[in-house]
């Protein structure tokens, strides 16, 4: 028998996502056939698989000890490095500057160092995040760039702050402004670009139509032109971009689309088109965010209206210094 006691950031959860995520060794069937023979009980009383749970809520299990996780004596998290680049921190959420060549989450190729584990890592060192403590949350990320990208990224603390900005990314109450280069002269200083993307999985990038296709989502980008430079024989503009959607590798997709892809981008340019440049990544920056609420945000609220921008991006004093 095992009792679990509800704390604030297990509190909102529907029951079976809350044991899910806590006991994966736990599989779906029993799970489910637990609760309906009532050796899953809240509070003492028969429960369904839909009941949100709340803060003081006391969870009866009667199943064998080798569905229930055991936490880890080590924690992979610890194997980061502690660098970080903080834009504002509070009780609630970081801003993080992620620079390029960071992933934000694991992939195939991981070796124990990404964002998020750096996120932990601090945050375990600060004595704000005690994973034997917690029953199934651990500290996230909101949004996520590619791993050849720099930019802003939001880590939420507790659940209830992820709760409510995921929501609020969701429903495109945060403006995220970025910076890129692309190779040539756009024929107009802004604009907002409309087309249709179909992600390929296999070759991990995007293509994009002027036409609705099957399975392809509609994309809207705006841009504005803000310095156009001269390097050797070739052209460059400089761009503030706002994602009016937010689709997987929009920014350069779309552009390289119009003949004009960004700077230093391997996958939507070439590699002739960028041996000018000489830039290692895509010159592409998410350099600003602006929290733009229009609906309530409960502890958050304070963040209404606040913007912050990235100190440092790398590609503009190069850019700076073409005629």
């Amino acid at each position: 028998m095992k009792e679990v006691h509800i704390q604030e950031n297990d509190a909102g959860q529907r029951l079976d996502k809350f044991l899910t995520k806590s006991y994966p060794n736990l599989p779906q069937s029993m799970l489910y056939k637990s609760i309906r023979k009532k050796d899953i009980k809240l509070n003492g009383k028969r429960c369904e698989i839909s009941t949100r749970l709340k803060i003081g809520d006391v969870l009866t299990m009667y199943l064998k000890d080798e569905f229930f996780q055991q936490a880890p004596k080590e924690y992979d998290f610890l194997k980061a490095p502690l660098k970080l680049s903080i834009l504002y921190e509070d009780e609630n959420l970081l801003l993080l500057d992620k620079k390029p060549g960071l992933l934000v989450h694991p992939d195939e190729t991981y070796h124990f160092d990404s964002l998020i584990a750096r996120v932990q890592h601090y945050l375990y060192e600060k004595g704000e995040f005690r994973p034997e403590q917690e029953n199934s949350f651990a500290p996230a990320l909101v949004n996520r760039i590619d791993r050849n990208t720099g930019g802003i990224v939001i880590a939420a603390k507790n659940a209830e702050s992820l709760r409510i900005l995921n929501d609020k990314v969701k429903n495109r109450e945060l403006q995220k402004l970025y910076l890129c280069i692309v190779h040539g002269k756009m024929k107009r200083k802004e604009d907002t670009l409309e087309g249709f993307l179909e992600k390929n999985e296999k070759q991990n990038r995007v293509y994009i139509s002027s036409k609705p296709i099957p399975g392809a989502k509609t994309i809207r980008t705006r841009y504005r032109v803000l310095q156009e430079k001269q390097k050797g024989s070739h052209s460059y503009s400089l761009l503030e971009v706002d994602l009016l959607t937010g689709r997987t590798h929009q920014i350069r997709a779309h552009l390289a689309s119009l003949g004009h892809p960004l700077a230093g981008d391997g996958k939507y340019g070439t590699n002739a088109q960028n041996k000018d440049c000489g830039f290692p990544y895509q010159a592409l920056y998410s350099y600003r965010l602006k929290f733009t609420f229009s609906s309530p945000a409960g502890l958050l609220d304070y963040l209404n209206g606040k913007e912050f921008q990235a100190s440092e991006v790398w590609f503009l004093p190069e850019f700076e210094a073409w005629r």
